[in-house]
């Protein structure tokens, strides 16, 4: 996860909706079925996903009212408490 792309997803959640990156994991996720996909191919998905989720942890974080940095580092340390 990248917390650069995060934030940028967020920026787009804020200026659109939600309910448009809800669509593109559906997507993804679907194309991740793919036959023929190479491994490479396989972790670029996996990792726009992971952030595309990252974001709307976010996001919802802060429909709860922290702020986005609050939320940010937040949402980091859990992943990184998760790692370890």
């Amino acid at each position: 996860m990248r917390l650069p792309v995060i934030k940028h997803i967020n920026s787009f959640i804020e200026e659109n909706d939600a309910d448009f990156v809800h669509e593109t994991i559906d997507f993804l996720e679907h194309l991740a079925q793919a036959r023929g996909l190479k491994d490479e191919e396989l972790d670029v998905i996996g990792e726009i996903l992971s952030n595309a989720y990252g974001a709307l942890e976010v996001q919802k974080a802060m429909a709860e009212g922290q702020s986005e940095r609050e939320a940010l580092n937040g949402f980091m340390q859990r992943v990184t408490g998760s790692i370890d």
